[in-house]
């Protein structure tokens, strides 16, 4: 019981610790040292906190046994962690999809609409993307809560390489469509901090690698 505990506490400070410095830097960006007025903190700029703070949860989750396969070690104290990092990527990407989906409009996202209110080329791929993501890991986290466990056929396709691979990738066309117009011109970037998206973008890069190279 008592490494259960210890167990759970680890986690909970990994998680406590990136969803911390996640929201402390966006509020750092947008607000402190940024244009950002405060009333948009609630959604707007905690939306982008709790999005960095998902991707670098479900990219850890993701990537500790690919990197322990290539040779590099890992403690069992990280290894033990990932079912929590996993859900807790997850609901966070679950908050972020809703948030962003309240404050989809030309105010927050100009460079998601034309002049009509129609979408553009770059907001309907970053929003499929971002979409086929969800969905893929909506389908691996409830498979293991679910009756489709006991189809081991179904199993093996939903915890395959390939399967992983696609949700990372559409994860990176969510994020590349999302903010790339931006992330050239280091002149407006607040307080020269980069953006959000990319940094989350280089994480996402590099944790594609790492389960390209090492996940079986």
């Amino acid at each position: 019981m008592k490494g259960i505990s210890n167990k759970n506490q680890f986690s909970g400070r990994i998680i406590l610790i990136i969803t911390v410095l996640s929201i402390g830097y966006a509020v750092l960006r947008y607000n402190i040292l940024g244009d950002v007025p405060w009333k948009d903190l609630p959604l707007y700029v905690l939306n982008k906190g709790i999005s960095l703070a998902s991707l670098i949860l479900l990219s850890i989750n993701f990537s500790l046994s690919p990197l322990k396969n290539i040779g590099i070690k890992i403690s069992d104290k990280w290894l033990n962690t990932r079912k929590s990092m996993g859900i807790a990527g997850f609901l966070f990407a679950f908050i972020h999809i809703f948030m962003s989906f309240s404050i989809l409009n030309p105010k927050y996202y100009s460079v998601f609409f034309m002049a009509n209110g129609t979408l553009t080329i770059q907001g309907g791929l970053s929003l499929l993307g971002g979409i086929l993501s969800f969905v893929l890991l909506w389908v691996y986290n409830t498979s293991f809560s679910s009756r489709l466990r006991e189809d081991k056929r179904i199993m093996a396709i939903i915890t395959s390489r390939r399967f992983l691979i696609y949700a990372f990738f559409f994860t990176g066309i969510h994020l590349f469509f999302m903010g790339y117009k931006g992330w050239g011109n280091i002149d407006a970037w607040h307080g020269g901090l980069p953006p959000v998206s990319l940094i989350s973008f280089s994480i996402f890069f590099l944790g594609f690698l790492i389960n390209l190279r090492g996940r079986k």
